[in-house]
């Protein structure tokens, strides 16, 4: 190369910036797949083999004081979502899983929110935000609840989808996306 020839060679330091933005895309779709694998339907957590497993034998408390006995909900469709209400995204969702809870109560659909937060928070989270459908406060036991049903990241929001024979249909970590219900609705 002659010393009239432009330099065709990257500016300094470009090329270490695009080896390392490489890098970072190819860990970032490892990071996706990982977790979309760990997370899909199919890979239950050891012992539930598709069902919900002890999830029917459990009752909560109610910010009302009552109890909510969860074999009430057996044999129809039913979202169940793992909530906090320190929780940006959590409380973010509700007012759209209310709205499904409204729309869809007609067609059997069933929604039931355990909140895994003390009772005092909860109860003054819902003078506030009024919701339609049950709410259970589920403290600790609730954190294992979501982990046996496929939370193996034990975050929040978490939601699964439970079909009229009790089965584990589809689970969603992170906020529900109105696309989503639309989907699940027609899922049984």
């Amino acid at each position: 190369m002659k010393s009239s020839d432009p330099d065709v060679s990257p500016p300094a330091g470009a090329s270490r910036r695009l080896l390392f933005a490489g890098v970072a895309g190819g860990a970032a779709l490892a990071g996706a797949g990982l977790a979309w694998w760990r997370l899909r339907p199919g890979d239950l957590a050891p012992g539930v083999a598709g069902e919900a497993g002890q999830l029917w034998n459990l009752a909560f408390d109610t910010p009302e004081g009552g109890r909510l006995a969860m074999a009430a909900f057996k044999g129809r469709p039913l979202l169940v979502n793992f909530w906090a209400t320190w929780c940006p995204p959590c409380v973010e969702e509700l007012p759209l899983l209310n709205q499904f809870h409204q729309e869809r109560a007609s067609a059997g659909w069933q929604v039931v929110g355990l909140a895994l937060d003390k009772p005092e928070a909860v109860q003054a989270f819902l003078k506030k935000i009024p919701l339609q459908f049950p709410v259970g406060i589920a403290a600790a036991e609730g954190a294992a609840l979501s982990k046996s049903l496929g939370n193996v990241a034990g975050g929040l929001p978490f939601t699964v989808v439970l079909g009229e024979k009790g089965g584990v249909l589809h689970r969603k970590m992170g906020k529900v996306l109105a696309s989503e219900l639309e989907q699940w609705s027609a899922i049984r």
